[in-house]
């Protein structure tokens, strides 16, 4: 069974992506639409890394795995956008084989941190609001940064390990990939071997990507909710609250985009709904992160003013 895979290997060169459009004349709004916000996600989460490494007042726990996002976000873009604004100012849909399969690893890998991430940053929160006593100890730099490397250890290995197990998949027929990106659930549906396997370890993926990280965040602010509603004045509930809401918010629409459509009857699932709602968590939603964590967060609007040479960053 060894030799057939090795030969389709070598046959295997290129996919077609169709990307969002097939119309020539969306081509340019597409591309412009797109590149801005990349242009901005890219920019202003280069912003935020910024201002927290360079101001000492945001050298904190949450402000350290605040900065680790907005990089995770980032290169969680960068991972599909760039490839897409290539094919549309080539006019071509083609992404190569080895492509392909690196985008993908890259794609799962900063998926899954940005799951893990938020998971550590509402047992951050928990930490802070519920056990206030033990926050230094709890989140110590030392424990912070193996948390930091314990989520990188549990994205970046099962993310390898799916992509090396699709190099031993066979495909065959028309290489045509109903998305902008390489998704592994269209890649299998191209397969003319076995991808039983392959199928098991999305399982395993969505479960420890998506579930376990879930089931924490849930976890966490249910406990929350039981110790801010123990607080006897409103202002006291508002404000230990408020300290939690951009992250809330952007768990919120992450999760809210995928449940969207993966929790749907297969019935109603399509490669369009499905490239939609891709969009909105590969592309919108890393933009729309930087404006929660600066626009509803004071410290941050401080630092980026000190970021640009002292003067007020005023933000409504």
């Amino acid at each position: 069974m060894g030799k057939p895979n090795r030969v389709n290997q070598t046959i295997v060169s290129d996919f077609l992506l169709l990307g969002l459009s097939q119309w020539p004349e969306e081509q340019s709004l597409l591309f412009g639409v797109f590149l801005g916000m990349y242009l901005v996600t890219m920019l202003g989460n280069l912003l935020i890394i910024l201002a927290i490494s360079s101001d000492p007042h945001l050298h904190t726990p949450m402000y350290f795995f605040l900065a680790n996002l907005s990089l995770t976000d980032a290169c969680f873009t960068s991972a599909s956008v760039p490839k897409m604004l290539a094919n549309i100012h080539r006019q071509s849909q083609t992404i190569s084989y080895s492509g392909c399969l690196t985008q993908l690893y890259f794609l799962l890998m900063f998926g899954g941190l940005d799951n893990c991430l938020l998971a550590v940053m509402a047992y951050d929160r928990y930490v802070a609001i519920c056990q206030p006593l033990h926050y230094s100890t709890a989140m110590s730099p030392r424990l912070c940064a193996l948390m930091l490397g314990l989520c990188w250890v549990l994205t970046n290995c099962p993310a390898l390990m799916h992509t090396l197990l699709l190099t031993r998949v066979v495909f065959c027929g028309q290489k045509v990939i109903s998305h902008f990106y390489c998704d592994p659930s269209a890649l299998l549906k191209l397969a003319c071997s076995d991808t039983h396997i392959n199928e098991l370890m999305i399982i395993a993926m969505g479960m420890l990507f998506l579930a376990v990280p879930l089931m924490l965040i849930v976890f966490s602010y249910a406990r929350i909710s039981q110790a801010v509603l123990s607080i006897s004045s409103s202002g006291g509930r508002w404000k230990a609250f408020s300290t939690c809401g951009s992250h809330l918010t952007v768990v919120l629409l992450f999760y809210g985009s995928l449940m969207g459509v993966y929790l749907l009857p297969p019935s109603t699932h399509s490669a369009e709904r499905e490239s939609r709602a891709a969009v909105l968590y590969m592309v919108v939603i890393p933009m729309v992160n930087l404006f929660i964590y600066s626009l509803r967060n004071r410290d941050m609007k401080e630092a980026l003013g000190r970021l640009f040479g002292g003067r007020a960053f005023i933000l409504p």
